[in-house]
């Protein structure tokens, strides 16, 4: 009788998470359906072609165009920028806390690391505006009041945990017999980080670094904020850009009339956004799937 009841309780709790995880796949699959019936409509009045050449993004002007290029670009820009910032110090902070942290250090350091992804990105936000901008005028008299530069290294300082956190973890995994051998061949410390210790956890490594990608890329609030709202085909990080996500920030306030076309470009930015992400996704989880395959 007890063994009946037990079974019956797994059953249940198996039935369970079998439906969570059906749950999680019904909402990806209705944003999919949503993002995809508005694409539709959005590219029945818009060429294809004109989206993916145009130069110029001014769907609310009179003269609209909807060339994607701008935001792209923008996206592009702020994404660079904090990329820059976060690989760099990521990577050393993982290769202090892995190599050459005491645990009773690394137990105390890693927590306080992480916290910076604990702050809201509204904080950020007005972070580079009030204070990361009026700091770089002093030393760039040209810089904009709305400026890619701030807003990508705020942004930058936000994605440190991700990149810091995981690659320590890949190189924390890293057998020990690979550092003990190095060792023995007369390595030092430095050599055997950085030669034998970051090559083999370089596929985790890259994950890290993808996803950190995908992070800055989905960013809203911090260039929604101190990035700007123009929408400009530029590589110069000392003008206002708008992003993919703070143009749907700005047409999401509720000044345009839903269904219209104007209305759908925020579904088609979305869509954009999504795919993007996705494949930098789906990279990351066949480098990370390599990294666990070669240690299992």
């Amino acid at each position: 009788m007890r063994k009946n009841i037990v079974r019956i309780q797994e059953m249940v709790i198996e039935r369970l998470l079998f439906l969570c995880s059906l749950f999680s796949i019904f909402v990806t699959l209705g944003i999919i359906y949503v993002l995809s019936a508005e694409t539709f409509a959005f590219f029945q009045e818009v060429p294809l072609y004109k989206f993916l050449t145009d130069t110029q993004w001014t769907p609310l002007f009179t003269q609209k165009h909807f060339g994607i290029l701008p935001l792209i670009s923008g996206t592009f820009l702020t994404t660079v920028i904090a990329i820059g910032v976060a690989v760099p110090l990521g990577l050393l902070s993982a290769i202090y806390l892995s190599e050459y942290a005491s645990p009773k250090t690394r137990n105390i350091i890693k927590p306080l690391l992480e916290i910076l992804a604990a702050v809201p990105t509204v904080v950020y936000g007005y972070f580079a505006l009030l204070f990361v901008t009026p700091l770089l005028k002093k030393f760039i008299p040209g810089l904009s009041g709305f400026n890619a530069l701030s807003a990508g290294l705020v942004m930058g300082v936000m994605i440190i945990p991700m990149v810091s956190s995981l690659s320590e973890d890949a190189m924390h995994a890293v057998p020990h017999g690979l550092r003990e051998g190095a060792y023995a061949l007369g390595s030092n410390r430095v050599q055997t980080s950085l030669m034998v210790i970051f090559p083999a956890a370089l596929s985790g490594i890259i994950a890290s670094i993808i996803l950190a990608i995908s992070r800055a890329i989905g960013e809203t609030m911090i260039v929604a904020i101190a990035a700007g709202q123009q929408a400009k085909l530029t590589l110069n990080p000392l003008v206002p850009v708008e992003t993919i996500t703070a143009y749907i920030v700005q047409i999401s306030l509720g000044d345009t009339p839903h269904g219209t076309l104007e209305y759908r470009t925020i579904f088609v930015c979305g869509m954009t956004l999504f795919l993007l992400t996705f494949m930098l996704n789906i990279i990351s989880f066949k480098l990370k799937r390599r990294f666990q395959e070669i240690y299992d």
